[in-house]
């Protein structure tokens, strides 16, 4: 796929499936901006890939999603794809998740979301197009004990994606979201009162998962790019689920 002379927003692109988004949009061509909180990691995979230098700071801060994109236009002079990736996670049931762990997941994974699309909507109207992919989860769809607030999150994702699709669909604006199982992300391993091996993931996938298996990030970032791509051209407000059977249970 051919993202030349293109750009593409990503938030969440220091690590996990956000880098691995970064990467492939990079090797496909386009121009890059990462976005994240965690500036040694962001910059790191900046140099990595040939992007300038990443937008640091905090997608719950709406300000700071209208500066990010703003900086994305003043750099590359349009922006063709945005990617909501950036998210985190707590592990706690409802009594368990006290009023800040509540606030902050849905900050970062529904308040985060929202205020880059709505930054990124006004100047692909005036383009004529664009694409943004959401980062949903199986977690959003089917649910799970113990996530209570990542759950929300997720599935609040979920149907604002199906709304902003609506709303922008005459725009030539297209609004998808990808919704990921299990992958072997640092996510995946945080927040666990005893912190699991590699053996201990291994066993995670061999266990729950269908296939058998964890995710590789790539095998998520190469669903991404094809949404992104005019492969997908007929998509919009579509859950995309990558699970390898999960939610076929």
């Amino acid at each position: 796929m051919d993202f030349k002379g293109k750009t593409a927003l990503i938030t969440g692109g220091a690590s996990g499936m956000g880098a691995a988004c970064a990467r492939e949009f990079a090797s496909a061509g386009a121009n890059v901006v990462i976005v994240d909180l965690n500036g040694p990691l962001a910059k790191t995979v900046a140099a990595e890939i040939g992007a300038r230098e990443p937008v640091i700071g905090d997608v719950g801060d709406s300000a700071f999603c209208n500066q990010a994109v703003q900086t994305a236009l003043a750099r590359h002079g349009r922006l063709d794809i945005l990617i909501n990736c950036a998210g985190i996670i707590h592990r706690a049931d409802a009594q368990g998740t006290s009023d800040e762990n509540w606030r902050r997941v849905m900050a970062v994974n529904v308040d985060g979301v929202f205020f880059m699309s709505r930054a990124a909507v006004a100047p692909m109207k005036k383009q004529g197009r664009g694409v943004i992919v959401n980062f949903g989860s199986i977690w959003g769809g089917v649910g799970a004990a113990g996530v209570v607030a990542y759950c929300t999150s997720k599935g609040a994702v979920h149907n604002l994606t199906r709304a902003m699709a609506l709303d922008h669909v005459k725009d030539g604006i297209r609004i998808n979201a990808v919704c990921p199982g299990e992958v072997n992300t640092p996510m995946l391993a945080s927040g666990r009162a005893t912190p699991p091996t590699p053996e201990d993931l291994k066993k995670l996938g061999e266990t729950v998962v269908p296939m058998g298996r964890l995710a590789d990030p790539v095998e998520i970032a190469r669903v991404v790019v094809f949404l992104a791509s005019d492969g997908a051209s007929y998509m919009t407000g579509s859950m995309v689920t990558v699970d390898a059977g999960y939610t076929a249970r």
